[in-house]
């Protein structure tokens, strides 16, 4: 088996590998099938930007003993060679007649007993790279086999980060904390919003991510509406708060976290809701343990904000941070994953401020045997002031 691998050593693939075949074992499932970017990328350490492109489908059979394969368009076999794999099988994609249907079915009926049960992702949180007609070929090509409900193999091993895992998430982090420095001297009153979030993308990239692939937030008096909208290029002015949100990649890790500015002065009910935040924020930080469930830390955080006289939003205050911009679990008072050593997470309050304003504050941490230890450097407790 080669030696050389992208990204990390061959021999946290390898673990990867056996992780994911104890949790074959413990399913009673002969095979694995991934079929989207993270997955693949997380099993190999295949980094590429041409996901951007959804002409080709790529897969990778991990099987319940042996080494895995991957079933890959032949455009990707120079750079699938360059990781770890030690089984490439290629065809020439996209082809109209045949697009990987009988290379993908003959591999798993190759390393699959007559009856056996292939686990593939299906559940929330996971999606199906490949045209549903071309699923549906497979199944009919390799059945009495059966695809069966594979969730829980890949995410049970993806959601507990190796150290140097969480090395390349701290990394990423420490950029965006440097780039996030740099915003007063590029956000100031009369300034378009479009374009500090630009010049707030060229900061991460100057500060060394590799790419950006997401930015959002929020500006408006006192607070904002939403924080996933594009920007506008409505000037900034005096008593806006500005919040910058980011998911940069540096090495196929994202970091995830956002920081609240104001023009000038903030209200008091700003300054308020922006308190309850950073003090919920700092109640999971002392009180997160392992053993406790997503449900668990999504009370301390809405309890925190309760318990200052603020207005929590609807939905989740956090969820998993990897290799995609948000992972499982959601911390939701539904969710009962149990959150163990070895998760990375993020702290995520939101507020309302009044009317239809409102505040979110996002930390990332990674979960030690002995409570949180943040990835990012902690935002002040008082908001940070642009030029007005």
């Amino acid at each position: 088996m080669p030696d050389r691998s992208l990204i990390f050593p061959a021999s946290e693939y390898r673990q990867r590998i056996a992780r994911l075949q104890a949790q074959l074992a413990a399913k009673d499932c002969d095979a694995l099938l991934l079929t989207s970017a993270a997955d693949i990328f997380y099993t190999t350490g295949f980094l590429t930007r041409f996901w951007e492109s959804p002409a080709r489908p790529w897969f990778v059979i991990v099987p319940a003993q042996g080494d895995p394969i991957a079933v890959i368009p032949s455009i990707g076999a120079d750079l699938m060679g360059r990781t770890w794999m030690p089984d490439i099988r290629t065809w020439n994609a996209p082809d109209p007649r045949d697009d990987g249907v009988t290379l993908l079915s003959d591999s798993l009926r190759e390393v699959t007993p007559e009856t056996g049960r292939i686990a593939t992702p299906m559940g929330l949180e996971t999606h199906l790279r490949m045209p549903l007609a071309d699923y549906h070929a497979v199944q009919h090509s390799i059945a009495p086999r059966q695809f069966v409900d594979g969730t829980d193999v890949i995410q049970r091993v993806r959601e507990i980060k190796s150290d140097p895992e969480i090395t390349k998430i701290h990394d990423i982090c420490q950029i965006a904390d440097r780039a996030f420095a740099r915003v007063p001297e590029f956000a100031m009153a009369g300034k378009g919003i479009d374009a500090i979030f630009r010049d707030f993308q060229i900061a991460l990239l100057t500060q060394g991510a590799d790419w950006v692939s997401y930015v959002a937030g929020g500006a408006g008096q006192g607070g904002y509406g939403d924080v996933i909208s594009p920007a506008p290029a409505t000037p900034l002015a005096k008593g806006d708060i500005l919040m910058l949100d980011t998911g940069a990649v540096k090495d196929g890790y994202f970091c995830d976290f956002d920081r609240n500015f104001t023009v000038g002065t903030p209200n008091a009910a700003t300054a308020r809701c922006h308190d309850a935040l950073w003090h919920a924020t700092q109640d999971a930080l002392e009180q997160l343990r392992p053993g406790m469930t997503a449900r668990d830390l999504w009370a301390i955080l809405n309890n925190g904000l309760t318990g200052r006289g603020a207005t929590p939003l609807g939905g989740r205050l956090g969820h998993g941070l990897g290799i995609t911009l948000t992972e499982w679990p959601s911390l939701t008072p539904l969710d009962d994953t149990e959150l163990r050593s070895g998760m990375v997470l993020t702290l995520e309050p939101g507020a309302v401020v009044e009317g239809d304003r409102i505040l979110v504050h996002e930390e990332n941490i990674v979960l030690r045997d002995d409570g949180p230890e943040l990835l990012t450097t902690r935002a002040p407790q008082t908001l940070m002031t642009l030029a007005e």
